[in-house]
């Protein structure tokens, strides 16, 4: 018996030695030669991977290490590339016996990184949802995909079927419109099952960080979006997130190691209690599942407790978006590779990376560094959504306020946001309401290291439309005429031109409704014209009017800003270069009032006239202006 049981142990082994090497997937799925970093990363997943050995002969490739993780199915490769020309590798790998080769392909770069120029504040960011702008193709919107989903417009947070082609078709828009760059939010692959009524569509949970959804398309059509956008002079900037993946990711049923996320202990009880009725995240939450508190502040709290940053970092930003733990040297590699790849594979013009505190400071401090020493006029925007200014300027490059430099060269101007949405409600007094509160928060602008490198807004798709469920424009028109002269990068929500409107009370599909006129069966098509309502037609050309007259100002890029205290309602922003002045003038008030000329001599000087940009009329400066209720005027001279 013994002897039997021994020969069945030998044929086993013998089998086992004898295995094919199996590789079902290599990250990158290819790279670049010339890159000042020559280290390469590769994660190669495959049944039994782990304990293989690596070699290659290719000339000017050396493999420097070989990183044998928890998981038996995953190795890391680290290959220098220092020398390397383009070619085609061949990479041996050698397991239990068996042998295998595997080609893999070292492009050459279409440029060096110094010549990729990222936005800056001579752009306006238009940002848009590719679901729900326009469906360019109908023939990717029932497409074979591991979990069912459902196309339903009349579900707000269902899958709606806008796609790249979509965004494509309709790149002369955006030039008629007279934005410069456009910021969609996530295109990667999402796929995660329906949750009743829910979806990711949003793109904020990736399954495959290589891929473009192909819901929206593929990665070369992707390719051929931001091509043509660039012979169309617009920029395009890639939504990306650190912070978190999809559940459905790989990585979840088979973790490449134990610390590859944070806090997963709850994981492996769930798998053990089988509550997993639906087979969502959230049916699975059990009492070792850490939530994020959502409070950022602990990040640069010189008093944070050890358990509020570790529910801020650590935490998951909800159950199906698993949380990345960049302290682990090899995530964050991943991480960074990945974005470079986009950039020199698509040429992406930019990255805005979502939840930005929530991830490692330390390691999101090395990708912005690595970036910004391969891509010197790159941009990245990272979202910091506190909206303090003191917050917001710790978060960017250079600052003197934080602890460690982040190297991030733009922050969002959360404060912008929610003082302007304040001041919308509100008469200006003479002291803290209305305009006031715009004046308040611009004046810690001195915290920050660059001004100009600040992203302001008035709303986005995690925000209530600034029109909330009215259409009155008179407060939209006051508050897009002051974001785009103040001394800040722009950034618009698509539809704000035509007045679309909608709150989250509800659910945040509302803020995120379809542009009407990108979808087939579409009563009206309000990319025309022809299509759109007088009211319609008047606020998208009062905003294009505006947007074209931006462009290449260069009193509005480079110039001097000088503010003033709101004066009986009225708040007075000055931009001033090379001689010429351009003066934002607001009245905060729901009744008249008057510009008193003699005071804001220092930048009239002696100008007798001046040239309104809204309304192309000229406004006599000899006497003082007489508003009329939430007047707003753009006057350059």
């Amino acid at each position: 018996m013994n002897r039997l049981v021994l020969s069945l142990s030998l044929l086993l082994s013998i089998m086992t030695m004898k295995a094919a090497v199996k590789i079902d997937r290599i990250d990158p799925t290819d790279w670049f030669v010339g890159m000042k970093n020559p280290s390469l990363q590769l994660m190669v997943y495959g049944e039994g991977i782990r304990t293989a050995d690596v070699t290659t002969d290719y000339p000017g490739v050396k493999v420097d290490s070989l990183v044998r993780l928890d998981s038996p199915n995953y190795l890391l490769v680290y290959l220098n590339l220092d020398g390397a020309q383009p070619g085609t590798i061949t990479l041996n790998f050698k397991n239990n016996g068996s042998t295998k080769k595997v080609k893999y392909q070292l492009k050459a770069r279409e440029m060096s990184g110094d010549k990729r120029m990222g936005f800056t504040n001579a752009d306006v960011l238009y940002m848009l949802m590719p679901d729900r702008f326009a469906d360019g193709s109908r023939k990717n919107n029932t497409v074979k995909t591991r979990y069912s989903y459902k196309v339903d417009r009349s579900q707000p947070s269902l899958r709606h079927g806008g796609d790249l082609e979509g965004i494509r078709q309709h790149l002369d828009y955006f030039n008629e419109l007279g934005v410069t760059a456009l910021w969609f939010t996530p295109v990667l692959e999402n796929d995660s099952p329906d949750n009743g009524t829910q979806s990711s569509y949003h793109g904020y949970a990736t399954t495959d960080y290589y891929k473009v959804d192909p819901r929206f398309g593929t990665n070369e059509e992707y390719r051929r979006l931001i091509d043509e956008a660039h012979q169309k002079g617009l920029k395009v900037v890639m939504d990306m997130i650190f912070n978190h993946c999809g559940f459905e990711h790989p990585w979840i049923k088979d973790m490449p190691s134990k610390d590859w996320l944070n806090t997963p202990e709850w994981l492996a009880a769930a798998d053990k209690s089988g509550k997993n009725d639906n087979g969502s995240a959230d049916s699975k939450v059990n009492d070792l599942y850490l939530q994020t508190s959502y409070k950022l502040t602990p990040v640069v709290d010189p008093y944070a407790s050890n358990v509020d940053l570790h529910e801020t970092v650590d935490g998951w930003f909800v159950p199906s978006m698993p949380d990345l733990n960049q302290r682990n040297p090899h995530v964050i590699k991943y991480l960074i590779q990945n974005s470079e790849w986009w950039i020199e594979t698509v040429g992406i013009d930019g990255i805005r990376m979502d939840t930005y505190p929530y991830a490692d400071a330390d390691a999101m401090a090395l990708w912005m560094k690595t970036l910004d020493e391969e891509y010197p006029n790159f941009n990245v925007v990272g979202e910091t959504w506190v909206t303090e200014p003191a917050y917001t300027a710790a978060w960017q490059k250079d600052s003197k306020i934080a602890k460690k430099n982040s190297y991030l060269k733009t922050v969002m101007d959360f404060s912008f946001y929610d003082k302007i949405n304040m001041a919308k409600k509100e008469n200006t007094d003479d002291w803290w309401n209305g305009y006031n509160r715009i004046y308040n928060s611009l004046v810690y602008d001195y915290l920050y290291p660059n001004p100009s490198s600040v992203m302001a807004f008035i709303e986005n798709h995690d925000t209530d439309r600034f029109l909330g469920n009215g259409k009155d424009s008179t407060a939209l028109k006051q508050a897009l005429a002051l974001l785009l002269t103040v001394n800040r990068i722009p950034q618009l929500y698509y539809g704000t031109e035509v007045l679309m409107n909608g709150t989250k009370e509800v659910t945040d599909g509302n803020v995120r409704k379809d542009f009407p006129g990108g979808f087939e069966g579409d009563e009206r098509n309000l990319f025309t014209a022809e299509g759109r309502t007088k009211a319609e037609n008047a606020m998208f050309t009062w905003l294009s009017r505006l947007l074209h007259w931006r462009q290449g100002n260069d009193v509005i890029i480079k110039g001097s800003q000088k503010q003033f205290i709101p004066y009986k309602g009225v708040y007075v922003v000055a931009r001033q270069y090379n001689g010429k002045t351009v003066m934002t003038v607001i009245n905060g008030t729901r009744k008249e009032a008057a510009l008193a000329v003699k005071r804001y001599a220092e930048v009239i000087g002696q100008t007798k006239q001046a040239h309104d940009v809204l309304t192309g009329s000229n406004v006599s400066l000899d006497k003082d202006l007489k508003l009329t209720p939430r007047q707003v005027l753009v006057l350059e001279f």
